[in-house]
């Protein structure tokens, strides 16, 4: 299928019940936005299973499908991360399941293809193959640091230790994309910023990006270029990105086919107003209240979110 004649919004989306949830020192290496919580791992747990029935329950009440996997009771390892499934996980519209590798060992443990599969296939949705990116090389953790500009055919991706170049580069080639933007970026701190999604967001004309967090500006120009030919730039700063998480949200659409923007309520009051505004241009707003989430597991809204492209069966179309 073209890009261009592919289903611009997901309308349905695949989340991970966060039953192990907790700060993850495995991941702190490289990602600035974790913060180690003062209240006990017990409060932690119970505060994020509250945000994450929540988040479900708006999600749905606006229109949205969403299927939760559950964690598996015999499973004896712990997966921290696991509510951000986005990192290992996604789909495409012919049909695919694809898996990605993980930089964290603890977070390995997180892909469960089978698992989502039969889920996927109980729900009536068709995966009619299954690929796995990298056969456990370098990391490339999936549309964390994938933001795939669906109608246009483009990826675009900034290097990291969770982004690697050539993995990168193949599966541009690979999964038959048009074009792939790979970039260099920096926090305020000078390190680079360990997700492309938590700097910039695409959906079907609109983008949200922290430009000046872009390195080079050969580099910066091009991909403010690239975003301009066929969406609404909205531009956000440091600040924004990295105490607001205003650069992690995702465009769906509704059962009647509207669409919304997801992001978590701390993005949504990080935006000014005028950036409101022209968000809303785009879809009504849906913000999440996710504090805890945010704060220990150093992810937002959009990570949250697994998008699932798959073709439905006819029985389940019709039924």
């Amino acid at each position: 299928m073209q890009p261009s004649l592919v289903p611009r919004l997901a309308d349905t989306v695949l989340m991970v019940r966060p039953v192990d949830f907790r700060f993850n020192d495995e991941t702190r290496a490289d990602n600035e936005f974790q913060d180690r919580p003062r209240r006990s791992p017990a409060q932690i747990r119970t505060r994020a299973a509250a945000e994450f029935d929540g988040m479900v329950g708006r999600l749905r009440e606006e229109g949205v499908t969403v299927l939760v996997l559950e964690k598996d009771p015999e499973a004896a390892v712990e997966t921290p991360d696991a509510v951000f499934p986005n990192n290992w996980l996604s789909t495409e519209h012919g049909g695919a399941l694809l898996s990605f590798p993980m930089l964290a060992p603890n977070r390995r443990a997180e892909r469960r293809v089978d698992a989502v599969a039969n889920l996927l296939r109980r729900q009536g949705y068709q995966v009619s193959e299954r690929v796995e990116i990298g056969d456990g090389g370098p990391a490339l953790e999936g549309t964390g640091s994938l933001v795939i500009d669906h109608r246009h055919g483009t990826v675009y991706a900034t290097e990291s230790r969770r982004c690697d170049a050539t993995m990168f580069r193949r599966f541009v080639h690979a999964r038959g994309y048009r074009r792939g933007l790979l970039f260099r970026t920096a926090s305020s701190t000078g390190r680079p910023i360990y997700h492309t999604n938590v700097m910039m967001s695409v959906g079907d004309g609109l983008a949200v990006v922290c430009a000046e967090s872009v390195v080079d500006p050969t580099e910066r120009a091009l991909l403010l270029r690239s975003l301009g030919r066929h969406h609404d730039v909205v531009q956000i700063d440091r600040d924004q990105m990295e105490h607001a998480f205003c650069g992690n949200l995702l465009q769906l659409r509704d059962v009647r086919d509207e669409p919304l923007v997801v992001m978590s309520r701390t993005a949504h009051d990080g935006f000014t107003p005028a950036q409101r505004r022209r968000l809303r241009q785009h879809g009504r707003l849906l913000p999440v209240d996710i504090p805890t989430i945010e704060a220990v597991g150093g992810g937002s809204a959009r990570c949250m979110l697994a998008e699932i492209f798959l073709p439905r069966s006819t029985l389940a179309a019709t039924g």
